[in-house]
């Protein structure tokens, strides 16, 4: 089961058992492309080997079992599990990507592609300060790497639904409420992604992504008012409490959190080449609304 000796391309992805991680491999199958389905529980992915992925068991932070299940990939997704309350020094972050490093370098597969995020280049730490660490300890490596890097996911907006099903009230962190932001549906991030797994390229190189067209904090109210068919409205919750809210709900370090939101809000959280360089998705916020109400 470790690919090696294969003739045809295969496609290891972490983080199958997730959103992006399914529809990368979703969109390979699909394309009739060989998967190895890298899971922390093997009960998990039984699912993905009924439709035909080779399964194999390693944990992110497990070099020994890494290794073996990146060997003889075409190409491999690499997905970090999110951290969102963080050590002051992301003692996190700067270990898993010792642990990455040290497996991709003894596997050697042909091609990586790494999905960081918008900002991760920003030099003011913040929660996805964790990113920027792994970028640069990957960038050390001497194979091919693409470091995808998608906006705000508009899947953030299921913690909303009940909210403005039940009260017609949104609370907003992102602000002002009139402020575009670069956000992306999560089925365009694993389409994007298994493209660029199946593409050539040489070097280190950084791919940007976001949806159709930018989304207000306001327009997120209105799409939501039209698909329940009632008046919701966003209301922004003031930044002075931002600290005692998130310590209330057991964060321990709350200031990267605040400061990622900072960076949105203040602008310097952004891609690198703006708006006009990055990729396009496909999917509107409506669809993605759509199917988090009916979900619910």
């Amino acid at each position: 089961m470790n690919g090696q000796g294969e003739t045809n391309p295969m496609f290891a992805i972490t983080g199958i058992t997730g959103k992006i991680g399914g529809e990368v491999a979703r969109n390979l199958l699909a394309g009739n492309q060989p998967v190895r389905a890298v899971v922390r529980d093997l009960r998990k992915g039984e699912a993905w080997a009924q439709l035909g992925c080779d399964l194999v068991r390693a944990d992110i932070n497990d070099a020994g079992a890494l290794t073996p299940a990146f060997k003889g990939a075409e190409s491999v997704f690499v997905l970090v599990p999110p951290n969102f309350d963080p050590s002051p020094d992301f003692h996190e972050a700067r270990a898993t990507a010792a642990t990455l490093r040290s497996a991709l370098a003894a596997a050697r597969p042909g091609r990586v592609v790494y999905l960081s995020t918008i900002g991760a280049q920003a030099t003011q730490s913040n929660l996805l300060t964790q990113h920027t660490i792994i970028e640069q300890v990957l960038g050390e490596l001497s194979m091919p790497i693409t470091f995808l890097r998608p906006g705000w996911f508009m899947e953030n907006c299921s913690w909303d639904v009940a909210s403005a099903t039940n009260d017609g009230v949104i609370l907003s962190f992102l602000q002002p409420i009139d402020k575009p932001v670069p956000m992306v549906a999560t089925a365009d991030i694993g389409r994007v992604a298994a493209e660029l797994l199946q593409e050539t390229w040489k070097g280190h190189r950084v791919v940007e992504l976001e949806g159709p067209h930018r989304v207000t904090p306001n327009e997120i109210a209105t799409t939501f008012a039209d698909l329940l068919g009632r008046p919701v409205r966003m209301e922004p919750v003031p930044r002075e409490t931002w600290e005692s809210l998130f310590k209330s709900q057991g964060m321990k370090n709350p200031t990267p959190r605040i400061k990622m939101l900072d960076g949105f809000n203040e602008g310097w959280i952004e891609f690198e080449s703006a708006e006009s360089g990055s990729r396009k998705g496909r999917v509107a916020l409506e669809a993605v609304l759509q199917t988090l109400i009916e979900s619910r």
